[in-house]
């Protein structure tokens, strides 16, 4: 038996066969053509599935799970993702249904990719074990999810913990949800890349202005690039600390393609934490990496596919 899994972001739509022990079987992936219509972002997902339907394991798949960026309205199986802009309510879940491979009887689980995260780290990484968590995306997008009382905290229309659109400054600029000074506005890779190139930062010649060149740089002792991580540290720890004051948490996981910068993103991102976390049962929550790094969504798309429950037996024929 192996869940399918499809993890939806602003940059890439990656899909997957997983075991019931969450280890890959296949992987397939396409960028995502954020700026296209709807229908040509469904083509690269359908692209996904192309190719993990060619799988021989995919003759025992048994349940599907859809992790996207948010919001998601998990009744209606609907997606309205802020940084794909062709997508609003869009039907996913029946679309990916619909594929002319898949098997007869299968509903796609669909969850939000921080919620994802989050499951796949409290399942196998490093929020394993643990009461109460908050996990974190911070990518082309800030996204998170909750681990309450043990367990997954996912509200009524799965978007709760959905700390990127946290506002952390009252005179910030809009952004696409509609408020103004939200933490993905501050925090994510697109933005660290726009603050460091406003603030005088060249890229390499030859290399993209992303938020890895960033780090970089920042690495090699370039002020500026190491300013624009410092400033999305500090956004993300206001956002982390009034999470921990309202909900309490033993600790907080940081995932996605930002996270790959390590030190430079987690240290000033810690000593941030210990200026807004002041109150003693907010103090001193561990903020660690995610340890399933750019997997966790599959792995966590798969979780969620695995605790929908079993496929619904086919209808019997009419006599």
């Amino acid at each position: 038996m192996v869940y399918g899994a499809l993890d939806i972001g602003g940059t890439k739509i990656a899909g997957a066969l997983v075991d019931p022990e969450g280890r890959l079987v296949a992987r397939a992936q396409r960028p995502t053509p954020a700026r296209e219509p709807a229908e040509a972002l469904m083509g690269a997902v359908t692209a996904v599935l192309d190719e993990l339907s060619a799988h021989p394991a995919w003759a025992s798949l048994d349940r599907v799970g859809i992790a996207c960026a948010g919001p998601v309205d998990t009744a209606a199986g609907t997606v309205s993702p802020v940084n794909i802009a062709g997508w609003r309510a869009f039907p996913l879940v029946e679309r990916v249904r619909a594929h002319p491979r898949m098997p007869a009887g299968i509903r796609p689980a669909l969850v939000g990719d921080a919620v994802a995260m989050t499951a796949a780290e409290h399942w196998l990484g490093a929020a394993r074990g643990v009461d109460n968590a908050l996990c974190m995306v911070v990518s082309t997008g800030v996204g998170g999810g909750l681990v309450l009382g043990g367990r997954l905290h996912t509200g009524p229309s799965g978007n709760a913990g959905h700390i990127g659109h946290i506002s952390v400054d009252l005179d910030g600029e809009p952004c696409p949800c509609g408020g103004r000074g939200c933490v993905e506005g501050l925090a994510s890779g697109t933005a660290i890349a726009a603050r460091a190139l406003a603030a005088g930062w060249t890229p390499p010649p030859g290399t993209a202005a992303t938020a890895a060149a960033v780090a970089d740089a920042a690495r090699a002792g370039d002020a500026t690039a190491r300013a624009a991580y410092d400033r999305a540290a500090q956004a993300l720890a206001a956002g982390i600390a009034a999470t921990i004051t309202l909900v309490e948490l033993d600790v907080v996981v940081v995932g996605g393609g930002v996270a790959q910068a390590g030190d430079t993103l987690f240290a000033p991102l810690r000593r941030w934490l210990g200026a807004y976390a002041v109150l003693g049962f907010a103090r001193d929550v561990p903020v660690v990496p995610a340890e399933l790094a750019l997997d966790a969504g599959l792995i966590g798309a798969a979780a969620a596919a695995a605790h929908a429950g079993p496929r619904p037996a086919p209808h019997a024929p009419a006599s």
